[in-house]
């Protein structure tokens, strides 16, 4: 049965769903202050994409995209455990790296964990490479920051238009 991916709204029984479920997998790895996801009030914004894959209609998993003004960050990528293995992660992000070219995002940014590691495997093998803390997330030994720049930058520091290599 094939995957559908939609942008959703955050706010839909389904995607507070998605987010608890997400949520749960994290506090199984980490304690929780050592977990920096947004909650679905932080992703309910207008600068962020919320992306819902979907088999035979019922949802599967989410990612989200922060337009955080000169990159974008990902957020809350989740997959339904028992979807797991077939491709849908990827599909997710090739689908959130599509959008965040869309409106002009050439540099795109994680926080994840070791502890992740399809996750951190699944980013490895799509080209992000390990880069310096930013979005004032601490500098501890279970965070891991990683960044791919996916084409040209059309925006400068402040988020004004400027066409620019990235």
């Amino acid at each position: 049965m094939p995957v559908t991916i939609a942008t959703e709204s955050v706010l839909s029984d389904c995607g507070r769903a998605l987010i608890e479920a997400s949520e749960a997998a994290l506090l199984a790895v980490y304690p929780p202050e050592e977990c920096f996801s947004f909650s679905v009030d932080e992703l309910a914004t207008k600068s962020t994409q919320f992306l819902v894959a979907r088999r035979a209609g019922a949802p599967v998993g989410c990612v989200a995209l922060v337009d955080q003004g000169h990159y974008g960050e990902i957020k809350r990528l989740y997959v339904d455990t028992a979807q797991r293995g077939q491709g849908i992660g990827r599909a997710l992000m090739e689908d959130l790296e599509a959008a965040a070219r869309d409106i002009g995002l050439g540099l795109l940014r994680l926080e994840t964990g070791a502890a992740l590691a399809a996750a951190v495997q699944l980013y490895r093998r799509m080209g992000y490479q390990d880069c310096a803390p930013f979005g004032g997330y601490p500098d501890i030994s279970s965070n891991m920051f990683m960044e791919k720049r996916i084409g040209l930058c059309l925006r400068d520091d402040q988020g004004a238009a400027q066409l620019r290599r990235a």
